[in-house]
């Protein structure tokens, strides 16, 4: 059961996790790529018509009063990435080697 924020259209689902309410979105999701892109709110809601203005810049108010917490998510996710990206170099690095040896790369 979602439980309600004092911010209008996010939600917090069962796990404490902020939501664009009405939505599967993460709060954190949403920050994420306006952040890694450098997209103005318009520009979320061009790459995002399902949400509203409205939505978009109340996930943006929840985030900016709790910055701190949510820099940690995505900090820790980015970590994740980053620990997957090396494994699956190392899995493929057998085949990228025989490619090398064939000159095919």
């Amino acid at each position: 059961m979602a439980v309600e924020t004092k911010y209008p259209h996010v939600v917090l689902d069962e796990h404490g996790v902020p939501m664009v309410e009405g939505t599967t979105l993460k709060v954190v999701e949403l920050v994420a790529e306006k952040l890694a892109y450098g997209w103005s709110p318009e520009e979320v809601h061009f790459q995002h018509p399902d949400l509203t203005l409205g939505q978009i810049h109340a996930a943006l108010a929840y985030y900016w009063d709790h910055a701190e917490e949510l820099n940690r998510d995505i900090a820790e996710r980015m970590r994740r990435v980053e620990e997957l990206r090396r494994a699956a170099q190392r899995e493929l690095s057998p085949l990228l080697s025989k490619l090398k040896a064939q000159r095919l790369l």
